[in-house]
């Protein structure tokens, strides 16, 4: 049976870090990857840019964007927060750029860089790395795991970290196998959703624009009449509803809001309906005589989504435009300003980037991310109950957490 001071279970962002951590530390360190390779999710970070972390400088709004259960991050934070992982990832050779939204990104490389980076550490540390090893179950007796059993064996360790990620992306093999390793533990799972997930519609014309991606728009969110939350920036529509950045960001919190939940898109949040009223007669004015109402339609939104706003709107494509009256003018002008949509659940675990919900953190000392359960076991990333919005700060809950995790013992 072998036996080391540290055993990870899972090869994602938490569990290498974690592993350089605890290795740097002199800890006989090993990570049990039930996939081939390590990383697998990671790669797929930010499209494959990787997206590692987020530039803010005020470490309560940073901490503000998990929402209620960020005040579990202070501790974390303030031993490894996003300023260190940056000079972390500059003394690994990352060189780094940051991008609109104070995004942070790999100069060079993306995902593969960082990976690379992460792996050739854990290979100057001597970290041992099991690959296609899945971990079947625990053997946990009064409050104490004396050994895990492997698909091939079994193997003990002085600590444990459970670092297997979520239930999203489930084709990189994040299949939820941490949340049972907790309940083994004794450990309380909350309720898991898909987070930053696209959104499904109850109606079906989103996909008469599918794949059009739509720049500084407002969209409205509206609760039994209403409204609850509104966001600004990109969105676009899908074959089964709307996606993109504000509404993955948006998908969060969808499970919290029980009733008639509506999206009202406003095409043009930067013009007052006066305005837009203006230009749109100025269009329809240069096309007098020699146009059709669908070519005025083409000046105002994005050609891809002209088909939807004829078939949304009531003035037939082929009107000619001397004859469009006033009151259609501004039930067009209405229509751009408020767009409505009902919205009917998420996408699946399939589609999310990341899991909300997981191990109770009542259950957790955020200063060592111990269990309070069981006094050798730790855990590090997604399989916690913490989710933030895309930007970076989904991946560095992984790079604290699992530097704390790996770092108790110095």
């Amino acid at each position: 049976m072998d036996r080391f001071d540290t055993l990870i279970i899972g090869g994602g962002p938490a569990g290498l870090i974690a592993a350089i951590r605890a290795s740097s530390l002199g800890q006989s360190t090993a990570i049990l990857e039930k996939n081939a390779s390590l990383g697998e999710k990671l790669l797929l970070s930010g499209k494959g840019r990787c997206n590692f972390t987020n530039g803010e400088d005020d470490i309560n709004a940073f901490i503000s964007r998990y929402g209620e259960n960020g005040k579990f991050l202070y501790s974390a934070f303030s031993k490894f927060g996003p300023r260190e992982t940056m000079v972390f990832f500059a003394n690994i050779g990352v060189a780094m750029v940051e991008e609109r939204g104070r995004r942070i990104f790999p100069k060079e490389g993306g995902s593969q860089k960082v990976l690379d980076r992460l792996l050739l550490e854990c290979k100057k540390n001597g970290v041992k790395i099991f690959r296609s090893t899945p971990v079947k179950s625990l053997k946990v007796k009064n409050g104490h795991i004396d050994y895990i059993i492997t698909g091939n064996d079994e193997v003990t360790a002085a600590k444990y970290i459970i670092a297997t990620g979520g239930k999203s992306y489930p084709r990189t093999g994040s299949t939820g196998d941490g949340y049972r390793f907790a309940q083994q533990a004794g450990h309380t799972i909350t309720e898991l959703y898909p987070a930053l997930v696209p959104i499904r519609t109850a109606e079906t014309w989103p996909k008469l624009a599918s794949g059009c991606n739509l720049r500084n728009v407002r969209l409205h969110v509206f609760l039994d009449g209403k409204e609850v939350a509104e966001r600004f920036g990109e969105m676009e529509f899908t074959n089964f509803g709307v996606s993109g950045p504000i509404v993955m960001e948006l998908s969060s919190h969808v499970p919290d809001w029980k009733g008639e939940l509506i999206f009202s898109l406003d095409l043009k949040p930067s013009l007052t309906h006066e305005i837009l009223t203006e230009r749109v007669k100025r269009e329809i004015e240069k096309l007098k005589g020699q146009g059709r109402f669908f070519r005025v339609v083409r000046t105002l939104v994005p050609k891809e989504m002209v088909r939807l706003m004829l078939e949304l709107g009531d003035i037939p494509h082929d009107k000619p435009v001397e004859y469009i009256s006033d009151e259609e003018i501004a039930e067009f002008v209405s229509l751009m300003k408020d767009i409505r949509m009902t919205v009917n659940g998420l996408w699946g675990f399939n589609n999310a980037v990341v899991t909300r919900g997981g191990v109770s953190l009542k259950e957790i000392d955020p200063a060592t991310m111990k269990s309070k359960l069981c006094d050798n076991l730790y855990f590090a990333g997604e399989v916690l109950d913490l989710n933030g919005p895309s930007g970076g700060f989904n991946l560095q809950v992984c790079w604290s957490t699992g530097y704390i995790a790996g770092s108790v013992n110095d």
